[in-house]
């Protein structure tokens, strides 16, 4: 018997600092997720969530802003991480977010939206990538970079232009990552992972 509602997708804004692009790249990709109807889009702020810089000893309870989150990131089929790059990897912020949770993200899709300079943040994707393999989550192929991603704003003030080739680049993402929510959401249902 496998599930066949809507996936839940958790977008995650892993940058925290004051005047971030990440929510209007988040907010971007929520939106688009949300046209599909096989999606429902929770947008997860670290900000917001406002959780604690130290991890806990395995014995010590969890802080309140912990417990908040976890049911948030362990109803989710699926993940995309927006992430900047900072000196060639991701920010601290989003590490310790990370490493608070390891249920939550096992045997589920993970992508991202990664943004800096001339790289596109692809070099803070690659070390996620490795991090989200050790906890046995599936980081997909697929992928947004946006490099210099300033250069995308509409004459308006909107992001991104009409012409930025992420609003191509986001359906294919969005197929690859569906696809794999749909195969792990399945497989998860009909034996459980215990790794």
């Amino acid at each position: 018997m496998t599930d066949s509602g809507p996936l839940r997708l958790a977008v995650i804004v892993g940058s925290t600092r004051k005047g971030r692009f990440g929510p209007t790249a988040a907010a971007w990709f929520a939106a688009q997720a949300r046209k599909r109807r096989d999606l429902e889009v929770d947008l997860v702020d670290l900000a917001e969530a406002r959780l604690p810089d130290t991890l806990r000893d395995h014995d010590e309870a969890l802080p309140d802003q912990v417990r908040a989150l976890g049911p948030r990131l362990g109803a989710a089929d699926a993940f995309a991480v927006v992430t900047p790059e900072y000196n060639r990897s991701f920010p601290a912020p989003l590490k310790t977010a990370i490493d608070w949770f390891y249920d939550e993200w096992r045997a589920k899709p993970v992508t991202f939206v990664a943004y800096g300079r001339e790289s596109g943040g692809l070099h803070a994707t690659a070390h996620l990538r490795e991090i989200f393999a050790e906890l046995h989550a599936v980081a997909i192929r697929g992928a947004v970079s946006l490099p210099c991603y300033w250069e995308q704003y509409a004459s308006d003030g909107t992001w991104p232009k009409a012409t930025a080739t992420c609003n191509t680049t986001v359906k294919t993402v969005l197929d690859e990552l569906t696809w794999w929510a749909h195969a792990l959401r399945d497989a998860r249902t009909r034996r459980p992972f215990t790794h």
